[in-house]
């Protein structure tokens, strides 16, 4: 039989396409091998060759066209959201699985789909979280830890009585409530936690493969399922680390923001574009902290053109310093980035380059506000509070890149701005950073 070898070939590519994408130098080639291996997973599909299955290629290739639209249309700024609802579409997959063979009464498949369901609506939470939506950014469930207790009950009882009674309606139920659980579970979590939730969402989207493969006795989607479902957890561990939270407080105990924004009650100074360009050249050590300012902006181009200048016609030492959950999802800034050519040696994570700030003669931050947030260190009442941050208020001079003083994701005050040592730059990212290109080209 020659699908075992199709299963194992296809595994082996998908395994060595993350190895590859573990480096922004092989990143490409690893893209290449994972959708070779993508192909020979979907050509399985059709050995032994279905009664029907012409209402497979027709699923395919109307897949094939919203995944090629969608990935044409997309914008690299909004790739978290994309992210999002490409997990959430995994968890509605596996529900579809699931009721297509309800009759089969298997633990593994009602697991399943109970995981689908709350992978399914709370990704779409999450998108809309992600994509601005201001009902959803600013929505707060009370009494949501016991609520949440209650539907996880509910779904365990619909589950059971399922089984006992063999009737589809328990099944119909069981689904609803979990995805009622997948809604109530993500809608109280802060914007500043979506990297978290991105992480978590794909880990339970492996697992929900993993489940309705055992169900179904592919070890295609057992294999597949596993490896994502491990990546993303060791993913969600990353970003756990770096936001110095659990997912227990995450979940059960959300952060809320209970602060007052009064940032624009206050003066900060502000320099021209001008200005900065003549400080940035006069400078030894620069260090530019990318945040989600400049994925909004698409402001890399103009960003790794400013660095080009510093170091190659003023002799400027420029690094890169990236926060594990600055963007919206993990690797963003990464990836933008790379798109960008910066050499993966100009970059450094939080910990390689923190201890470098205090000896930095100008921190040019553009647009990353939650995790250059004092508050995360000083203030116990902040909900950023024990976070890991960039120390960029070391720096002997900041120059802060943003639009306004609004608090940042988290919907948090920084302080930052008012510094005696910050100066911002207001308007967008882009545009400013043009600014300060075209006055070191001179």
């Amino acid at each position: 039989m020659i699908l075992p070898y199709i299963y194992t070939i296809s595994i082996c590519a998908l395994i060595l396409a993350i190895r590859f994408m573990s480096s922004p130098r092989s990143a490409h080639s690893g893209a290449i091998i994972g959708i070779f291996g993508m192909i020979l997973a979907i050509l399985s599909d059709f050995i032994p060759l279905p009664q029907h299955f012409i209402y497979l290629i027709m699923a395919l290739v109307c897949g094939a066209t919203i995944g090629i639209i969608a990935g044409l249309k997309i914008k690299i700024s909004s790739l978290p959201q994309m992210v999002a609802i490409l997990n959430g579409f995994g968890g509605a997959a596996a529900v579809c699985i699931a009721a297509g063979d309800v009759h089969m009464f298997s633990p593994s498949l009602d697991c399943g789909g109970i995981i689908g369901a709350i992978t399914f609506s709370g990704s779409i939470i999450a998108f809309c979280k992600l994509h601005g939506f201001s009902f959803f950014q600013k929505t707060s469930i009370s009494h949501h830890t016991s609520i949440n207790f209650i539907l996880l009950l509910l779904t365990v009882l619909s589950t059971i009585m399922f089984h006992c009674h063999n009737e589809p309606l328990y099944f119909s139920v069981m689904i609803f409530l979990s995805l009622l659980l997948g809604v109530f579970i993500v809608l109280p979590i802060g914007g500043a936690d979506m990297p978290i939730i991105i992480s978590t969402l794909n880990a339970c989207s492996g697992w929900t493969s993993v489940a309705i493969g055992f169900a179904q006795n592919n070890l295609l989607l057992i294999s597949i399922g596993a490896i994502i479902g491990v990546g993303g957890i060791v993913l969600a561990n990353i970003m756990i680390k770096a936001m110095n939270t659990s997912l227990i407080k995450l979940f059960f105990h959300p952060k809320i923001n209970n602060q007052t924004t009064d940032s624009p009650n206050k003066l900060a100074q502000s320099i021209s574009p001008q200005d900065a360009a003549f400080i940035m050249q006069n400078s030894a050590k620069i260090i530019i902290v990318p945040g989600f300012g400049m994925a909004a902006a698409s402001a890399q181009h103009a960003l790794k053109n400013m660095a080009d200048l510093l170091r190659n016609k003023f002799s400027v030492d420029v690094k890169y310093a990236i926060h594990p959950v600055a963007g919206r999802m993990p690797g963003h800034m990464n990836v933008l980035l790379a798109e960008a050519n910066v050499s993966y040696d100009e970059v450094f994570e939080l910990e390689d380059i923190n201890h470098e700030f205090s000896e930095t003669d100008v921190a040019y931050v553009i647009g990353a506000n939650d995790i250059t947030n004092p508050d995360a260190r000083t203030n116990q009442s902040s909900p950023l509070y024990g976070m890991p941050i960039l120390e960029v208020s070391k720096a002997k001079t900041v120059f802060f890149i943003k639009r306004s003083l609004k608090s940042g994701y988290s919907g948090v005050d920084n302080p930052l701005f008012f510094a005696p040592n910050t100066y911002m730059l207001y308007g967008d990212a882009k545009k400013v950073t043009e600014e300060i290109d075209k006055f070191l080209e001179q």
